[in-house]
């Protein structure tokens, strides 16, 4: 296949991980906002956490090149590719695609001929409002499956690629994440936009679901002084429910399933879909959550120690993480809370102290909140709190 210009914009996992893989067979311009994000691209270096991102930046002759310049980047592209966030509103009950509109509005403005394929997760039947909004039928959805910190490895070896759109250059540009992977016998799977956009939200509550199941499972033996390793174990060996995604912590959390899941139950209710299982994920997971923020609150502790507020491991992603809920619940309860977290250089976060010296931190804390257990922590296991019990993501 030809080498290609391509337009990614947005440097998130997403942007980032997509533009390495692409960046290997076709010149990728990666449009971003921030001057500290595009000079960190121009020297080589990855604006996320992600080892493979590193190793492949470092190793392998990759043509990417970014810019805050909108015509520079768009206006020869023979695909943009957008990946910008979609937080999610609570109070429109629904994500915010306005970085999405904008960036289709200067694609179309900019170039007039290329396929623009959305990446970031938007509500059903956007794809299609779209293009009525702008009287174009070049904007498509293609869902992307990726784990932050592994969002490189993921583009590599997918698990499906789907295309929302049966168009020729959707085809194309289906064949060209194929060329980048190292598994080349994905399942291409082409579909209407609509169709593509509900696969992604039901595919991340499906994952939430499964996350508040064993964590529920893992509340019930706390309470009946049941060993939970034992009935998950017990539970997974049945093939047909498997062993993968059953590792309790404090509640789903990150960029993607909290927001995924109320964007759905947003959609079955606006379209008056009777529904109980997806609402019941969105309220299991904060139940959890106060669950366990009430075990804490039990024990009267003076220094309470929390071992990384980042996602989960591997990740440099602070945002929605699971034990930040729960230092909120607890914060009224608790003398005093620090906080040990190497990758966040700041003295406080969210006012709480920041204590980076890991002999000192282990020190001050009377007990120890972690999400995810670590070697660094095993010397003080026994003033560990953690539901941790596969020491798996």
């Amino acid at each position: 296949m030809k080498k290609r210009k391509i337009a990614v914009i947005g440097a998130g996992y997403v942007g980032m991980s997509l533009s390495v893989l692409l960046g290997q067979k076709n010149k990728v311009k990666i449009l971003d906002i921030n001057d500290k994000r595009v000079s960190l691209i121009n020297r080589n270096q990855s604006t996320v956490s992600d080892t493979i991102i590193t190793e492949y930046l470092d190793n392998k002759n990759i043509d990417i090149q970014a810019t805050l310049n909108i015509s520079d980047a768009l206006t020869e592209a023979s695909f943009i590719i957008i990946c910008t966030p979609t937080d999610y509103n609570e109070e429109s009950d629904s994500f915010d695609t306005s970085s999405v509109e904008l960036s289709i509005k200067n694609s179309l403005k900019y170039n007039d001929h290329c396929l623009i394929i959305i990446k970031s997760t938007v509500p059903t039947g956007f794809t299609e409002s779209i293009n009525k909004k702008f009287n174009t039928n070049r904007v498509i959805f293609s869902p992307e499956f990726l784990r932050e910190g592994n969002a490189l490895y993921d583009n590599l070896y997918p698990s499906r690629i789907i295309i929302g759109s049966n168009k020729n250059e959707a085809k194309v540009f289906a064949n060209l994440l194929i060329e980048g992977s190292l598994k080349k016998d994905c399942p291409i799977i082409c579909m209407t936009s609509t169709e593509a956009e509900a696969v992604k939200l039901f595919s991340n509550t499906y994952l939430a679901m499964r996350v508040a199941y064993f964590n529920e499972l893992d509340s019930y033996a706390i309470k009946q002084n049941l060993n939970s390793e034992n009935l998950i174990n017990g539970v997974c060996l049945d093939d047909r429910i498997g062993m993968g995604y059953n590792n309790p912590s404090f509640g789903y959390g990150g960029y993607c399933l909290p927001k995924d899941t109320k964007q759905l139950l947003s959609n079955f209710i606006l379209s008056e879909t009777p529904q109980n299982l997806i609402s019941a994920v969105v309220s299991s997971n904060d139940s959890r959550k106060s669950f366990l923020a009430n075990i804490i609150i039990e024990k009267k502790i003076d220094i309470l120690g929390i071992y990384r507020i980042n996602m989960k491991e591997g990740s440099d992603n602070f945002r929605s993480s699971a034990i930040q809920d729960i230092i909120n619940k607890i914060s009224n309860d608790v003398r005093e809370i620090i906080i040990f977290e190497p990758s966040y250089p700041k003295e406080f976060f969210n006012e709480i102290r920041v204590v980076n010296n890991l002999e000192d931190f282990k020190i001050q804390s009377d007990l120890v909140l972690a999400n995810r257990l670590s070697e660094d922590i095993s010397d003080i296991h026994e003033k560990v709190f953690t539901r941790d019990i596969f020491k798996e993501n």
